[in-house]
């Protein structure tokens, strides 16, 4: 399987005498879930914003093929002001836009909409459809279905599962049985 994102030897941390990171290796090959399992404050979303070169590391190296990525807050996703569609429209081809629909559980209508006027379980399913849609190599999911019922988290959970053969997944919860489930390794930070 093809590599599509190397960490080797990656260190960080926001105080100079704490690290968050000491010598922090990963390796995700497209069809792979990773979870990375921690509490508030171990780095999780950091591990992220680095990955995303939102940060830089004090050393070591990050390799990431085209990374998108779902945040936990789905409000913070969308700008108030414009319509779910033309959103998606801004970052991502809408050819197969229609397939992807009944995955999530959305329907055409709802992306019409501006974000307020959507729960957030719908804001955040949208929030997927949109990473998917943007065919990522490496998919960043921080807490992708906390938002949603166990019905709900369990049908996106299989449809992002489904869709493995093309991606390879970084998962951060809090919940480890949705880590067991689905997670081909976990990493605990």
């Amino acid at each position: 399987m093809e590599t599509v994102l190397e960490i080797h030897d990656l260190s960080f941390g926001y105080v100079k005498d704490t690290l968050l990171f000491n010598n922090f290796s990963l390796t995700l090959k497209r069809g792979e879930i990773k979870a990375i399992v921690g509490a508030s404050g171990a780095g999780k979303s950091t591990l992220f914003e680095l990955i995303l070169k939102n940060l830089k590391p004090l050393c070591g190296e990050i390799k990431a093929a085209h990374v998108s990525q779902v945040f936990q807050d789905p409000y913070s996703s969308f700008h108030p002001s414009y319509s779910l569609l033309s959103q998606i429209e801004d970052v991502a081809s809408t050819q197969e836009l229609e397939s992807y629909l009944p995955d999530f559980n959305l329907e055409y209508a709802l992306l019409l909409k501006l974000p307020h006027e959507l729960s957030g379980g719908e804001l955040q399913r949208a929030s997927i459809l949109r990473a998917m849609l943007m065919k990522p190599d490496v998919l960043l999911l921080d807490e992708p279905t906390s938002a949603l019922d166990n019905v709900i988290q369990l049908e996106v959970m299989k449809n992002l599962v489904k869709n493995l053969q093309n991606i390879g997944m970084l998962l951060i919860t809090h919940d480890l049985n949705l880590a067991k489930w689905c997670a081909d390794e976990i990493i605990l930070i």
